[in-house]
């Protein structure tokens, strides 16, 4: 039977020392590398900002030892640019030129490093002037009402308008901010709900007066009603006696279940206009409300024609 050979310890201890002591003596020496290093841009002018994400970082040619080589890619520093010394090339377009930010650039880098080359010699910028603007909301409601249930009012959006901070290019034709959807379902009573502005996916750097709306709803149940209603012949010239085989109308209505006893026939005004059915060569009036109750919700006139004839 073969026996299984075994290795020392010793010798695993002398390889480990021996990897440590390469290790020692390559990291000990200098090289001459590139090393990327993300950027962030300061000093940007108060009534300035970026309309796109500018270059988010940059290549400089450095000598440093192994060890601090090591060092810097594992964690590297965030070098900053100084935005506020730009030229500008067309439009909205600035640059920066690294060479005028050499020497504050090297006083950012890790003690250790060596700046010998910026790779880069041009930073470009998208600056667009700052502005304020009162934009409107807009609402996106998802409701279900239970059966005989509906808004007494209009749904309630405070506040309806928002001041919008941004690039003078995206704002002026910002018409609207987009509120996030609310969805409710089988609703039977008053509502209200803190609602977010939906973000922009244009633009990343709008700034909000609010972050958020209050949309508030008054729910009532309602009823249908139906009236007989009179209506007054307009329009009638002097000397003309126009009959009808009706005198009243039939007006269905929606109203609040609480308001419904208050709903009369003074609650509607109902005319039929002879000018407007001569106007149209027609033999029938056309029933039109001039007045209702703001009590009612909605409403039906039945018939929507009047007959008419006129002795002669």
């Amino acid at each position: 039977m073969k026996s299984k050979r075994k290795i020392s310890k010793t010798f695993i201890g002398f390889l480990f020392a021996a990897i440590a002591i390469w290790l020692l003596i390559t990291l000990s020496k200098e090289y001459v590398i590139t090393i990327n290093f993300p950027l962030k841009y300061v000093g940007i002018a108060q009534d300035k900002i970026l309309q796109t994400k500018p270059r988010k970082d940059i290549d400089l040619l450095v000598k440093a030892s192994g060890f601090k080589i090591l060092k810097t890619r594992i964690n590297a520093k965030i070098l900053k640019i100084n935005a506020n010394i730009v030229d500008r090339k067309v439009g909205t377009t600035y640059y920066v030129l690294t060479k005028n930010q050499q020497n504050k650039l090297k006083k950012q880098l890790p003690k250790g490093l060596e700046l010998l080359e910026i790779a880069q010699d041009t930073l470009f910028l998208d600056l667009g002037s700052l502005v304020t603007k009162k934009v409107p909301v807009k609402a996106n409601l998802n409701i279900k009402y239970h059966l005989g249930y509906d808004l007494a009012a209009p749904i309630n959006i405070a506040p309806d308008s928002i001041l919008v901070y941004g690039p003078e290019t995206y704002i002026q034709k910002l018409k609207y901010l987009e509120l996030l959807p609310l969805t409710l379902d089988n609703v039977m009573a008053n509502f209200k709900a803190d609602v977010g502005i939906k973000k922009s996916k244009k633009v990343n750097n709008l700034k909000l007066g609010k972050d958020k709306v209050q949309i508030t709803g008054i729910v009532e149940n309602f009823t249908e009603g139906n009236l007989e209603v009179p209506y007054k012949l307009v329009n009638v010239p002097e000397n003309t006696t126009v009959n009808t085989l009706t005198k009243k109308v039939s007006v269905s209505f929606i109203v609040s279940l609480k308001h419904f006893n208050k709903i009369n026939q003074n609650s509607f005004q109902i005319v039929c206009d002879y000018a407007l059915a001569k106007k149209n060569n027609a033999s029938y009036f056309v029933p039109q409300l001039v007045y209702k109750s703001n009590l009612v919700k909605s409403y039906k006139i039945t018939p929507n024609k009047v007959d008419f004839l006129i002795e002669k």
